[in-house]
């Protein structure tokens, strides 16, 4: 079995998300897919074994995530690396990637200086209100008060593939300030089936800045996350604050707090509801 490491969302190997994956995993039951990602420690790890019906020429497959702790129904920044990994040996364009929350496509393009980007298209993504005990509960276990809360971007679960409580905080500094309970907010997550907290900062209209506490995978802070990302663009569809007309592009900055800047870039087009996020992916040496 050939464990690959990428750090996705990052052209650096020591930026973005690092991610494992596993391009065969023809013979690994739950047990040894779960061994794998704990023992290599990252966020996620990819387990891919290739397609039957021949979807995409070919270049689909089925793939599961799995974080040290759990599995997880989709995982953005694994999608990222694996399309990065598959495009590196079998050349750039489309991949059909079928994961627990349903199939995703993904379109991998060369840039000019020769990089690769991934461009996976979310599952038809959703929007559901949370209660005001729920929120305090959340604010309560991250040591947030209501004040740190930014009113114009209420509190929201969104999901594009996984699901996620979104948190707007009012300042930069609020969102550097990141020291919660981990496992009672553990504990919490997973009674609500909540993936991670997509902790957002708002720049400008267009930019953002993330942060993802991940304790139900056993991870303090997912360092650059795609899922999220795709749902984050569902929640300022969903609330009218992501623009109009022909459609949107946002570039959200995550895992500058933690010394590995990642940049991903959501889009979303008129027509479609589903969200598609793009970012690079680079080798991790070693």
């Amino acid at each position: 079995m050939d464990i690959l490491r990428y750090a996705a969302f990052t052209t650096d190997p020591e930026g973005g998300n690092p991610a494992g994956v596993v391009l065969d995993a023809t013979g690994l039951d739950d047990a040894a897919m779960l061994a794998v990602a704990a023992e290599l420690g990252y966020a996620e790890t990819a387990f891919l074994t290739q397609g039957r019906n021949g979807a995409a020429g070919g270049r689909d497959y089925d793939v599961r995530y799995f974080s040290p702790k759990v599995e997880v129904p989709f995982c953005g920044h694994a999608t990222i690396a694996t399309a990065v990994a598959l495009a590196e040996r079998t050349g750039p364009g489309a991949l059909l990637f079928r994961t627990r929350a349903g199939e995703v496509p993904v379109d991998v393009e060369a840039e000019s200086d020769g990089a690769l980007r991934a461009t996976l298209t979310s599952v038809e993504p959703r929007v559901d209100p949370v209660s005001e005990e729920d929120v305090a509960e959340a604010l309560r276990l991250l040591r947030w008060s209501g004040d740190d809360l930014d009113p114009a971007l209420p509190p929201r679960i969104a999901y594009a593939g996984a699901r996620h409580l979104v948190l707007a905080a009012a300042t930069r500094g609020r969102l550097a300030e990141l020291a919660y309970d981990f496992e009672g907010l553990a504990a919490y997550m997973e009674a609500r089936e909540l993936v991670t907290l997509q902790l957002v900062w708002r720049e400008d209209a267009a930019t953002f800045h993330v942060r993802d506490p991940f304790p139900v995978g056993g991870i303090v802070e997912d360092p650059a996350t795609g899922a999220a990302a795709a749902a984050f663009g569902a929640y300022l569809r969903e609330l009218g604050l992501a623009g109009g007309g022909g459609g949107t592009v946002l570039t959200l900055h995550q895992g500058e707090d933690l010394g590995r800047p990642g940049v991903l870039r959501v889009e979303l087009r008129e027509g479609d509801r589903r969200v598609r996020v793009s970012g690079t992916a680079v080798v991790i040496p070693g």
